[in-house]
């Protein structure tokens, strides 16, 4: 007998993707690399002009796909067109990921890259108010907020920490970010946790290079160790998410809180994990929403 949940997730995943690609407004480069690439869509409908001085905030997107190769920022671009279509101004962020063939070990590709996965996300977010001001004047770079979904959901995070990392990280940031907040969508928010739940093939120790880097590399990276960060974040997790459960993101929340911050937590009843990033189901509208909270 099948799973209704597997059901349920097949379903949603099979509609999240059945949107065609939405081809940006313009691109920019933040480095040599192929991946080392931002696409920008601009503000449009009756609110392209945001507050009414002609600058829309700017929505930092940040894809998932559990940093693995085959998953690139095309999936999210009509995430992207449904954000530029309520007003914003937004940057579809890609960066370097793990190898597309299955490596020693394990099954299937590889999750993420370091410190290359970690490097492009940092120098990104560090070029972006430069190459938004001149490949899209719309954009308010004084109003940035991040947002991301299930791997980029932590990459989001990660960036709003950056200035709690370690001494002598050399993506440690010596003062905040600039940023309104953060809107974490499903995010793999909590490493520990996350691999106790196997989430995806146990990624996020992929992530840090094999189990064997663990110990010294988590403080880097996991986002439920960086507490806390001072700036606004908001969590959207779906109560029926078998890819990213809910664990995960409540177990981030209880370490900010211990940490003396309050995250936000929205709990979506009947969701799963893909609908986050589907503009063809409500959700899609609560993540807008919890956004513009945030940027206005």
């Amino acid at each position: 007998m099948t799973d209704p949940a597997v059901e349920r997730d097949a379903a949603e995943s099979a509609s999240a993707f059945s949107h065609p690609p939405i081809e940006p407004d313009a691109s920019a480069a933040y480095g040599d690399h192929p991946d080392q690439v931002v696409d920008f869509y601009a503000p449009r409908g009756d609110t392209a002009t945001g507050d009414g001085r002609g600058a829309a905030p700017l929505v930092v997107l940040l894809h998932g796909g559990a940093w693995r190769a085959p998953y690139d920022r095309q999936h999210v671009t009509p995430l992207a067109d449904f954000l530029a279509r309520r007003g914003f101004a937004v940057a579809n962020v890609e960066y370097r990921r793990g190898s597309s063939l299955p490596h020693q070990g394990g099954e299937g590709p590889l999750a993420g890259r370091w410190p290359e996965t970690f490097d492009d996300v940092a120098a990104a977010m560090d070029a972006l108010p430069g190459l938004a001001t001149e490949a899209l004047p719309q954009a308010d770079v004084r109003r940035i907020v991040v947002t991301g979904h299930s791997a980029g959901g932590h990459l989001a995070l990660w960036v709003a920490a950056r200035h709690v990392l370690p001494e002598g990280s050399p993506w440690r940031l010596p003062a905040p970010p600039p940023l309104r907040g953060v809107v974490a969508l499903a995010p793999i928010a909590d490493f520990a946790v996350a691999e106790r739940l196997g989430v995806c093939g146990g990624a996020s120790a992929q992530l840090l290079g094999g189990r064997r880097y663990w110990d010294e590399r988590l403080p880097y990276a996991d986002p439920a160790a960086l507490l806390p960060t001072g700036i606004a974040t908001a969590v959207v997790q779906g109560r029926d998410d078998i890819v990213v459960p809910e664990e995960v993101a409540e177990a981030y929340v209880a370490a900010a809180a211990k940490a003396g911050e309050l995250v936000g937590l929205t709990l979506l009843d009947g969701v799963g994990h893909f609908p986050l990033i589907d503009p063809a189901a409500d959700a899609c509208a609560v993540v807008a929403e919890e956004i513009s909270q945030l940027a206005w």
